[in-house]
């Protein structure tokens, strides 16, 4: 049986927590800071998951 390869694009940029949930961080974090608000800017700090927004991306990285 063949290894599946694991997408390098998404191995950097998605991780998988102890309890088995894929999590990202969001973007525009560090781009045009001076016009985003404060609860924006603080949003943008946590973590997010991805697994509901698209359940798919799990066969992406298989390894992690």
């Amino acid at each position: 049986m063949y290894k599946i390869k694991t997408h390098k694009g998404a191995s950097k940029r998605i991780w998988k927590t102890g309890s088995g949930k894929l999590m990202h961080r969001h973007a525009a974090r560090s781009h045009h800071r001076g016009r985003k608000n404060v609860t924006e800017s603080m949003r943008r700090k946590q973590n997010d998951s991805v697994a509901d927004q698209n359940p798919r991306v799990g066969e992406l990285i298989p390894y992690n």
